[in-house]
Formats: C-alpha cells, structure tokens, sequence
C-alpha cells in the first residue's frame, strides 16, 4: 500500500474511533463474503463494519486516543464502529456469532473503556434504548390515566350534588358545681319535766 494510500485509511479509521459510539473488534476468519455482507446488512446503515490492517488499526487507535488491547489484533480483524444504539448492535453481534461460530468477538471499546468479550454479552442482554423509553411511557400513561378516572370520579360526584360530610358536632364541656351540702341540724333537746312531787297525808 503506497504511503498516501496508508495516510489516508488510518486517517478514515481515526474518524471511526472518534465517531463511534462503540467499537466492537472481531476476527472473521474462514467467514465468507456473502456472510460478511449479511452481517453488515444486520448491523444496519448507521454502524460500520470494516475489514482493517492491525498495523493501521494500532496507529489510528493511538492517534484516536483509543487504548487497545494489543491482543485484540491477532489474526485477522473487522471492526465494528457502532454509531447507533450499541445493545441493538452488541445483539446483532452476538446472534451472528451464535448462528456462524467462525466469528470471534475479541472485545472492544465501549464508553471510552476497554470492555471485554464477556461484557460485550452482558451488553447484548440488556433491553435495548427503545425498549427501556416505551416501557417507560406505557407506566407513565397507565399512571396518568389512573388519575384521570380518579379526578373524573370525584368530578362526576360533585356535580351530582353529593353531600359534603358533616362534621359531628363536639358537646361542650359542662362545668362541674360544687354543690354544698347542708350542715346537719341538730336534733332538738328534749327536757324532762319533773313529775310532781308526791303530796304527804296527814293524819
């Protein structure tokens, strides 16, 4: 490859890097070419699937700002330089591998973080952004709905001429009075008359 010609894919590749949402890097030997087209087709017009040079690869990652695990360009290598939602293209990953085992998820760069291959699946089990929104929107409008029957309910009864509840009055305190109890009466003395004395007879 002629020196311009080097210059010019490792300054594309650096646009990748630092365009991408994501990098996935994998090895594609013994895939063929209708495969490889399949899988860019799966991946969608948003991402990017490319066969790369290691060599070109290493110098744009560096001068990307891109940390890569020196491991992750053995063999032959693709990228994936995801630009759309990166669980939507971890799962399309991850089922290509699993229908065509020739693929080899090697890692890749996820948030500006070196992610392993494991992580990559985890990512790929997540619900997708989409998902997630609508699940979101569904609890929102089932909340928001539960009020409107509740505000409509309570509007329906106030238009009725429903009743206010009535307080239940509070019976004031009554004072307590002291009420004085006489004093007792003295019985009256009774006084004994003398009986009279006894007249004597003279003989």
């Amino acid at each position: 490859m002629a020196s311009a010609d080097k210059t010019a894919a490792v300054a594309e590749i650096v646009d990748d890097f630092r365009t991408a949402n994501a990098t996935v890097l994998t090895e594609y030997r013994g895939l063929s070419a209708t495969l490889l087209k399949q899988l860019r087709r799966s991946l969608g017009v948003k991402n990017k699937y490319s066969v790369v040079k290691n060599t070109l690869t290493k110098i744009a990652a560096k001068e990307a700002g891109v940390d890569l695990d020196p491991e992750m360009l053995a063999g032959p290598s693709a990228v994936a330089f995801i630009k759309g939602d990166p669980i939507d293209a971890a799962k399309v990953l991850r089922d290509f591998a699993k229908d065509n085992p020739l693929l080899i998820i090697k890692g890749g760069i996820f948030d500006g973080k070196a992610v392993t291959t494991a992580e990559i699946i985890q990512l790929a089990n997540l619900e997708s952004r989409e998902v997630l929104l609508a699940k979101i929107a569904g609890a929102m409008k089932a909340s928001m709905s539960k009020a409107a029957r509740t505000f409509d309910a309570l509007r329906i009864k106030m238009e009725a001429g429903a009743p206010a509840p009535v307080a239940t009055p509070v019976a004031a305190p009554v004072a307590e009075v002291a009420v004085e109890t006489p004093a007792p009466v003295a019985a009256p003395e009774v006084v004994a008359e003398a009986a009279p004395a006894a007249e004597s007879t003279e003989n």
